[in-house]
């Protein structure tokens, strides 16, 4: 216990080392992969908190990740070219966008809770798409300048590939680590109770309601930084990013990487971009290939590629301890 204690920390160390350098060796077009496996690998472990701790399969995360997007882009537009307030307002307004339609939804259980944010997902697309005055319609809102970032002897353009690759990384680095701080607090040990027992739960004394919708709200939150991440990226804001088949890709990344892995969701992010990038390089059937290709996965690594390697790592350990 006390070497994987230590060897934990010893790896997330090296990580964080190779991606620091990784545009010193990288072309551009891969280091603009890479920021975007970091963005929707956040994305996805806002997913993750939900499903992978309390159960819950939200397909209307969607909603909240381009709400995000929606309210950086608008801030940016109309608030001023401030970074720092553009994230807070994609943070706090897809949080209290959460936390109206979790107040409805945690209410119920498994599948109608899931009917039930998937169709709150395609409302919000609905309106993103016909409001145009706001959101731009269709077009979306693609007509903002990116912010500088004011650091203390400098300002430094997010434009540059590599720089906005690095304000993606530390971005994504800190709300891997609240995400980390939240799953193995008391509150991420009652949301996998709620998980495995909810009778239980109430039993206790604990209110059910609360804990699940407090867990949506911070999702939903964690989302909304990830949509304005991807936003800047993209420079523009869509409703596309609202739509179902966004929660479904969160929904696949997690799977595919392992959802009882906390970086579960990152390796299937970075398995699923550089697979669809790889293949779209030769073919463009990419689609039917990029299919076939993912149900392999899922069918020979049933824990996902991440929690079934660690799984196998955990039965060669235990088959050399004495």
């Amino acid at each position: 216990m006390r070497n994987r204690s230590f060897g934990y920390p010893l790896l997330i160390v090296l990580l964080l080392g190779c991606l620091f350098t990784l545009p010193l060796f990288l072309s551009t077009y891969w280091v603009l992969i890479v920021t975007e496996i970091l963005t929707m690998g956040l994305f996805a472990m806002s997913f993750n908190l939900l499903f992978g701790n309390t159960g819950l399969l939200s397909f209307g995360q969607a909603g909240f990740f381009g709400a995000g997007a929606y309210f950086a882009v608008l801030c940016l537009l109309h608030l001023g070219q401030s970074l720092w307030l553009a994230l807070l307002c994609a943070c706090l307004g897809a949080a209290v966008l959460a936390l109206i339609i979790g107040w409805l939804s945690v209410r119920l259980d498994e599948i109608y809770f899931a009917i039930l944010t998937l169709g709150f997902g395609m409302m919000l697309f609905t309106v993103a798409h016909n409001w145009r005055s706001v959101t731009g319609g269709s077009d979306g809102l693609g007509n903002f300048a990116l912010p500088s970032l004011n650091l203390v002897f400098t300002n430094v353009s997010i434009g540059h590939p590599r720089h906005f690759y690095y304000l993606v990384l530390v971005v994504a680095t800190l709300g891997m680590f609240f995400l980390r701080r939240i799953t193995r607090s008391p509150f991420g040990l009652m949301l996998r109770a709620t998980r495995e027992n909810s009778n239980r739960v109430a039993f206790v004394g604990a209110d059910l309601r609360t804990v699940r919708l407090l867990a949506f709200v911070l999702a939903g939150a964690i989302a909304g930084i990830a949509g304005a991440l991807f936003a800047l990226f993209n420079r523009i804001a869509s409703p596309e990013m609202l739509h179902w088949s966004f929660s479904g890709k969160a929904v696949l990344m997690t799977i595919l990487g392992g959802s009882g892995v906390f970086l579960g969701p990152v390796v299937g992010a970075a398995i699923f971009f550089i697979l669809e990038h790889w293949i779209t390089s030769f073919t463009n059937s990419w689609m039917v290939f990029l299919g076939a290709i993912l149900v392999f996965l899922v069918l020979l690594f049933p824990k996902g590629v991440l929690g079934t390697l660690m799984a196998w790592v955990d039965r060669v350990r235990k088959g050399k301890t004495p």
